[in-house]
């Protein structure tokens, strides 16, 4: 699964409780920045929006803020966790080391109903593309490096995949909602082929061909993501 999942009820299995749907909601709209980075959560709104109590909803809030998705602090309200300039240096210096050993574990670990799954949220990632929807953009690219972290097996490394994606999924929807020009379309259809070249890496257990090019892929990212993101004269590393 991805690190949100859609609000819409599975068919096919059974309806998720209140207090399940209230996350979901919640990731999804923090993650595609409709809950935008240092926004006060209305508890009451909440509770009455999604026809719960208040101890639930508190509950929910602990779970996210040790996720990262939250802020809390003493006899203040809970905020959606702030995405300052200092938190962008911190990723794109960290990021890099996560994505990379979430690949070549995954070519190793992987599974392949596992690998079915991805090739399925590439699909949906391309038509998100061709149909220039930003959220589907930022929702199935989220969902494909989120899978990658689960392929990979390792309780260690999946709590920060998932921190990194948090800050991921925001800084990308900055730049998806960017007016489209014929750079950024090339460069969305380089990243998708690159998707698709680590699909292939994974499907032949080739774990330093996945490193590889995860790390061009998340260089393609960071210099795009650096051009909408990051006000001119900023330190951050987008070197290599």
């Amino acid at each position: 699964m991805s690190g949100y999942a859609d609000n819409t009820l599975n068919e096919a299995g059974p309806a998720p409780d209140r207090k399940t749907t209230l996350g979901s909601a919640l990731r999804r709209r923090i993650l595609t920045m409709q809950l935008a980075p240092g926004s006060v959560l209305d508890e009451v709104a909440l509770s009455e929006e999604f026809g719960l109590s208040r101890p639930p909803v508190r509950e929910l809030m602990r779970q996210m803020a040790g996720e990262g998705y939250i802020e809390l602090e003493p006899n203040r309200p809970a905020r959606v966790t702030s995405l300052s300039y200092e938190s962008l240096r911190e990723y794109f210096l960290f990021a890099p080391m996560v994505y990379i050993t979430a690949a070549k574990l995954a070519a190793e670990n992987r599974t392949q109903a596992e690998l079915e799954e991805l090739k399925r949220t590439q699909r949906n990632f391309r038509t998100a593309i061709d149909n220039l929807d930003v959220e589907g953009r930022v929702f199935f690219n989220d969902q494909f490096h989120h899978q990658i972290g689960e392929m990979a097996h390792n309780a260690y490394l999946l709590p920060s995949l998932r921190r990194c994606l948090i800050d991921h999924a925001r800084i990308g929807k900055i730049f998806y909602q960017h007016p489209n020009s014929q750079k950024m379309q090339r460069d969305l259809e380089t990243a998708a082929g690159q998707h698709d070249a680590i699909i292939d890496a994974l499907e032949r257990r080739d774990a330093a061909e996945a490193g590889e090019i995860t790390l061009a892929h998340i260089d393609l990212s960071r210099r795009n993501m650096a051009m909408y993101a990051t006000p001119e004269g900023l330190d951050v590393p987008f070197g290599t």
